[in-house]
């Protein structure tokens, strides 16, 4: 038996509903700060590290390169080294083979385009959300991926938007699918943030911001080694090239 339900319960879901969207909207929305700020930490981070450090590590290379050359004799070598080069350069690469659009990539791609075409849209949000899809749906079709095409499909038969009508019913079903969106984003935001916490560059960023509340510079003490390997290295390549 169907219970009726009554306006002022239906409201009250609704409003329920809304009141959740709100808190992990506000959620999403400080996630993606965090990412935002996690990011251009990282860049002012690495720019600072191979601003002080990376070219002393490339001078250092370039330093044991010369002088592993000079022990073996390296202009013998680095001619060999050159033209094999050349050979393997010349060789033609293999095109990759084109993919053909199928009869049935066509019909799906035409099924997509009617359901999720812009000129559609009932508002702004829905028009740009259907614009990202079909830039989705046509990068696809020129690339004959029936797969990519079927899951735009499902993807946007899932969505707030594909929710006909307005009343309450429509509305509940509406506010229950962008949850499940936003919950989703929360998932990939919170991934997202994982992988670059767990980065080598986060890591070390980390350990100088611990050792910089104690007190200590990092980056100045591997400067002053790099600096003192670059003169050994330097003196050292001095000496084997000098023919009194």
């Amino acid at each position: 038996m169907t219970v009726p339900v009554r306006s002022g319960q239906a409201q009250g879901d609704i409003d329920g509903l809304r009141a959740r969207l709100t808190e992990i909207e506000s959620a999403l929305s400080e996630q993606a700060a965090d990412i935002i700020r996690t990011k251009s930490d990282l860049a002012a981070f690495r720019i600072r590290y191979r601003q002080e450090v990376g070219r002393l590590h490339e001078e250092l290379e370039e330093l044991e390169n010369a002088i592993a050359e000079a022990e073996l004799g390296e202009f013998a070598e680095r001619l060999e080294d050159e033209a094999a080069g050349h050979t393997a350069s010349a060789i033609p690469q293999p095109e990759p083979a084109p993919r053909l659009t199928s009869d049935a990539v066509r019909r799906l791609f035409r099924d997509v385009a009617k359901t999720i075409h812009p000129d559609l849209a009932s508002d702004d949000y829905a028009r740009d959300r259907r614009h990202l899809l079909m830039v989705e749906a046509n990068r696809a079709y020129a690339l004959g991926d029936g797969e990519r095409l079927r899951m735009i499909l499902e993807v946007w038969e899932k969505s707030p938007e594909a929710v006909p009508g307005s009343d309450a019913d429509a509305t509940r079903q509406r506010l229950v699918r962008r949850i499940a969106q936003v919950e989703e984003e929360l998932v990939a935001c919170a991934r997202e943030l994982g992988d670059l916490q767990e980065s080598p560059l986060w890591n070390l960023k980390v350990m100088v911001d611990e050792a910089a509340a104690r007190g200590k510079n990092l980056i100045a003490d591997q400067v002053r080694r790099l600096n003192r390997d670059i003169l050994a290295a330097r003196n050292r390549l001095d000496a084997m090239r000098w023919h009194p």
